[in-house]
């Protein structure tokens, strides 16, 4: 019985050893193997249609839905991506080289505020207002300049990139290909009850698919109704800050409004009272409003997890994930609640 034990732990020892050895060679791939995983969840109820027109050509099927994913997801993304290098690295020359101040911005703000507003500032103990400027004009030109190198980044690292979206595509056929059966082995392999592999396994598909589908389609119209309306109104670089505001737009209850809504203010406060009254209107009757409207109908309830836990677990997951953790983190929120509801169901059903 002792020599049973003493084989079984070291059998468990050396399966999370090569588990974490396995998990540590594919660690600077994450991204690509992570995004593999994501898109061949969301193509597989395409794949499973074309395996049903196509009975036996699993390779023809699985190609197709490749191709599929290509025209929808990835090519649009490498074409905007392009253009934000270009924009991108626009942006930061102008940073460097003082012509886009936010200080200076920042300043026409604060000569134009009445002075009743500055003593009930000073009252409030907002302090130095000339320190409160430097920190936010530093902080505004950090982002902005942090933005503008990322895109340079982009650039720079091609060729580190094309090998990624290599892996990604490689993983991607056949994930779509041998997916069932890949899943299936998992499974069986996982040592819990068949009713709770079936809602965890449930529970991970379906908020991958909400999350991605949600959050992007959301993001995606924000980012663009807002680039477009800056692109109206004049405002330098309206493709940079459109990306911007689709990026907080991940954020539920946050969103562009980080972005279009001090932009409105400055306008206000600077005279410019069509352009400000247009952003605000614009900014909160439809930027706005497209997240109550279409979130609803792309997520729907499917995550169940209320819109706090949400928030956390997505600025959690991409503050230790960067882009990917809006999806990570929900995920795991959301497998967590799942964990623990099995937990504390399991006592009610082995006494029923």
């Amino acid at each position: 019985m002792d020599h049973n034990a003493l084989h079984q732990k070291v059998f468990l020892t050396l399966l999370l050893v090569v588990s974490l050895a396995f998990a540590w060679i594919l660690w600077p791939f994450y991204g690509a193997v992570f995004w593999g995983v994501v898109l061949a969840i969301l193509f597989e109820p395409f794949h499973r249609r074309m395996l049903q027109s196509m009975p036996g050509r699993h390779n023809l099927a699985a190609l197709m839905t490749l191709l599929l994913s290509l025209v929808i997801v990835i090519f649009p993304l490498a074409l905007i991506t392009a253009a934000l290098v270009q924009e991108g690295t626009g942006v930061y020359q102008e940073i460097r080289s003082g012509k886009l101040d936010f200080g200076a911005y920042f300043q026409q703000i604060l000569d134009a505020l009445p002075t009743w507003m500055v003593n009930l500032l000073n009252r409030f103990d907002v302090g130095n207002l000339f320190a409160l400027q430097e920190k936010l004009s530093s902080a505004a030109s950090e982002g902005g300049q942090r933005i503008a190198t990322q895109a340079l980044t982009i650039g720079q690292n091609t060729f580190e990139f094309i090998i990624s979206f290599g892996i990604m595509l490689y993983l991607l056929f056949f994930l779509l290909r041998d997916g069932r059966s890949l899943s299936r082995t998992i499974r069986q392999a996982i040592p819990l009850s068949a009713e709770h592999k079936r809602n965890l396994f449930g529970k991970f598909t379906t908020v991958i698919r909400a999350t991605v589908k949600g959050n992007i389609v959301v993001a995606a119209v924000q980012g663009a109704l807002g680039g477009v309306m800056f692109w109206f109104l004049g405002i330098p670089s309206p493709l940079v800050w459109g990306v911007v505001m689709a990026f907080l737009s991940l954020l539920p209850a946050v969103g562009a409004g980080l972005i279009w809504a001090p932009v409105a203010i400055y306008f206000l406060v600077t005279g410019a009272i069509w352009q400000g009254v247009t952003l605000i209107v614009f900014g909160i009757l439809v930027i706005g409003l497209v997240d109550n409207v279409l979130r609803p109908i792309l997520v729907g309830k499917d995550t169940q997890m209320p819109d706090y836990v949400v928030l956390i677990s997505t600025l959690g997951g991409m503050s230790l994930f960067g882009l990917n953790g809006f999806v990570i983190g929900p995920v795991i929120a959301a497998l967590f609640i799942s964990a623990w509801d099995l937990f504390s169901s399991a006592p009610q059903d082995s006494q029923s």
